[in-house]
């Protein structure tokens, strides 16, 4: 057999051509079809993107609950029973150099009650009372504007009114509105300002490692191609479902972040097999097209399908913002997927050589199979255990530290210090006492009320209970407010909620907005190992069925855990422990946020299974070829290693550029997101994987009998 590197660039190039397969033929029939391809992205583009300018106000800024939680119960008996003072209710903040009680303070409470009752969303408007939303020295005061819409719809009340009452300060006398529904619309702000900085900014970097890797600036424009019409089209789709069920703006952001990441890989990995079907053969531009769509079309498609199933586990969190998250990144790709596969051919179809146009200099048009990666390969075929033992080495050091990771829901501080939010929650605080905004309510029968205040009040971790509510239209229900001793962040604050829901009466519910949080938090560690556990599985499942190899679908999804848990060791090195925190310019919570593991792990390992669909897919075809596992591994590095390296380089250098603008959360996307591709890339793909290769020899690709039997025949050699 030939040394690998003395293989001629395509071996088949003499034998006759197969008839094409199913994706062979789409990409054909997509070829032919040239005008009817494009028109109809013209079409679904223009009439979806029509919509798409609406995103950043249709869709919601709330939906951070745990569905069915005893905290949602109380919001919802709030808002029928007490006049809408819920957890989602506005708080407006008046603080003074001078008594409250004063003219020009009243004048300004006035004024803001009134700002406040014009607005529908508001039920009632409850003034300040003394000894319990008048501080002790007389110079704070509150006022209530209970919540009379959805939490999505009290965010954009907040949206609306937060600029208005802030101008109202004046000399001496601030006006801030606070409240965790104040809080999401601050968050949102910041979150979009940063998500549109870190677009901007991405951009640039993205097209020139993009004519970096294709070589040509037209081949490179055509991941932006895909990338553009999978956006305007899906979120011109997540304006539209809006209308029926709230949508997470977040749902935008990673659906944003997704398309682009997504949209790269695959064109790159269409984009250069079609160059190479074309290099030195006689084929035409429909037959190096349906070749293409053979062999990368179908890792494309596998891949697709592994990211579509990852992140629909992430559905099993009963939470409204993480279902549409998921559900919006799961739109993404599916356009994007869907442009891939029938408006890409389509192109390359009709420009063929044309292809390589306005091509770099020291660029060789069509060149496949990379020396360089070839040259790796044979190192790492001699040297399996040396480079493997690294790799492995490397991956658990940074992994460690993921033993001591704490994780919590997002404090204050993740919004801007000048926020409205921030401002007023400061001035509760300094006025009230530090678990002042996160006050508790505590809904229980009216004939029992008294002796729980009594109850409540004799609780360590209570600083103080306010008089027993009883609720306005005779429901029989019965609210009592109770004031922490600690902020709402505190660790401790999960203990005292604890001891209530523990030694209250049955009937009586404990809620409020900072216990939202802690139910939510207690949710999704609950389910995030239920999670894990259904994306390695069916991300096994479809791995075994594309590869029909049951060794190396198993070793390949495990190798995905490693890339994930070094990129959570490093998450805890820096936003827990905060080493690097001044670089990203950040303060540390001393936790990762709690959504994190669940929502990142999913992302990552998708990301992650994608380039191990890319490099096992060719490394099976080259298999299926020559039936030499040297061959095999050499080969899928050769011709996919470049791909891998550029794909992953355009990824870190998106990830990383929201690691450095905006709030804290953007930041741990970037860096968790970023560091868990470069990892996945440089020591997983490119180094762990081919070694399994390697170790494993023949017995990567065997499959048993009966399983040959069950699984459908997929090949990824043309044909």
């Amino acid at each position: 057999m030939n040394h690998p590197d003395t293989l001629p660039a395509r071996s088949a190039a003499e034998t006759p051509p197969q008839p094409p397969g199913l994706l062979g033929r789409l990409g054909t029939w997509s070829v032919r079809h040239f005008k009817a391809v494009l028109v109809g992205w013209l079409v679904v583009v223009a009439v979806l993107g029509a919509f798409a300018p609406q995103v950043t106000s249709a869709l919601s800024g709330a939906g951070w609950q745990a569905d069915g939680s005893e905290s949602v119960k109380v919001r919802q008996v709030a808002e029928q029973h007490f006049g809408g003072n819920a957890s989602t209710a506005l708080q407006i903040v008046v603080a003074a150099d001078r008594p409250v009680t004063e003219p020009a303070v009243q004048q300004v409470i006035a004024k803001a009650g009134e700002l406040a009752a014009a607005d529908p969303r508001v039920s009632t408007v409850v003034a300040p009372q003394p000894g319990a939303t008048i501080s002790q020295d007389g110079r704070t005061a509150i006022l209530l504007a209970g919540a009379k819409a959805s939490p999505d719809d009290m965010v954009r009340a907040a949206d609306d009114l937060k600029g208005p009452l802030n101008e109202l300060s004046t000399d001496g006398i601030s006006v801030h509105a606070t409240g965790a529904s104040v809080l999401w619309s601050d968050f949102n702000k910041a979150n979009h300002d940063a998500m549109m900085k870190s677009e901007i900014m991405s951009w640039p970097v993205t097209l020139a490692i993009l004519v970096l890797a294709f070589g040509s600036l037209v081949a490179a424009g055509l991941p932006l191609l895909l990338t553009m019409a999978g956006l305007a089209a899906s979120a011109g789709s997540l304006v539209l479902i809006s209308h029926l069920f709230p949508v997470s703006i977040w749902a935008m952001n990673f659906a944003m972040m997704f398309a682009l990441a997504l949209g790269i890989d695959y064109a790159l990995f269409l984009v250069v097999r079609f160059r190479s079907a074309r290099m030195g053969r006689s084929l035409s531009s429909a037959g190096a097209v349906a070749e293409t769509m053979d062999t990368a079309g179908k890792a494309v498609l596998l891949s697709g399908a592994t990211v579509l199933v990852s992140l629909s586990a992430v559905m099993l969190v009963p939470s409204p913002a993480f279902r549409s998250m998921a559900g919006g990144i799961m739109l993404a790709v599916l356009f994007v997927l869907a442009a891939t596969l029938t408006l890409l051919p389509a192109v390359l179809g009709r420009l063929g050589h044309r292809v390589d146009s306005l091509a770099l200099p020291w660029v060789k048009a069509g060149e496949h199979r990379s020396p360089r990666f070839a040259a790796w390969g044979e190192r790492l075929w001699k040297h399996p255990l040396r480079y493997g033992a690294l790799a492995l080495a490397a991956l658990i050091a940074l992994a460690a530290p993921v033993i001591g990771l704490r994780t919590a829901m997002p404090s204050i501080t993740v919004i801007p210090g000048d926020a409205s939010a921030r401002a007023g929650y400061t001035a509760v605080q300094q006025a009230f006492g530090p678990g002042a905004p996160g006050t508790l309510q505590v809904v229980t029968p009216a004939g029992q009320a008294a002796d729980v205040a009594a109850r409540i009040s004799a609780t360590p971790g209570i600083a103080g209970v306010m008089p027993a509510q009883s609720a306005p239209d005779g429901s029989g229900w019965s609210m009592i407010q109770a004031v922490p001793t600690v902020d709402p962040s505190s660790p401790d604050l999960a203990h005292t909620v604890h001891v209530l829901r523990a030694e209250l009466p049955q009937e009586t519910l404990v809620g409020g907005a900072a216990v939202e949080n802690l139910d939510l938090q207690h949710l999704l560690t609950e389910k995030t190992p239920l999670v894990i556990g259904v994306v390695m599985a069916l991300g096994f499942v479809l791995l075994l069925v594309a590869l029909r190899a049951p060794l190396i679908s198993l070793l390949g999804t495990v190798a995905s855990l490693l890339s994930t848990g070094a990129a959570f060791g490093v998450a805890r090195l820096v936003f827990q422990d905060g080493h690097g925190a001044g670089l990203f310019g950040f303060k540390s919570q001393g936790f990762l946020d709690g959504w994190a593991p669940v929502f990142f792990f999913a992302m990552i390992f998708a990301i992650a299974m994608d380039y191990t669909v890319f490099l096992l897919a060719s490394a099976k075809e080259h298999y299926e070829r020559s039936g030499d596992p040297k061959e095999a591994m050499v080969g899928a590095l050769a011709h996919s290693g470049r791909v891998i390296f550029a794909a992953a380089g355009v990824m870190v250098a998106v990830f990383f550029t929201f690691a450095l603008s905006g709030p804290l959360p953007p930041k741990e996307m970037g860096i968790v997101l970023g560091v868990a591709v470069l990892l996945d890339a440089a020591l997983v793909r490119l180094v762990l994987l081919p070694v399994i290769l390697r170790l494993t020899g023949r017995a990567a690709w065997r499959i048993p009998a009966w399983l040959d039997r069950v699984l459908p025949k997929i090949s990824f050699s043309h044909g």
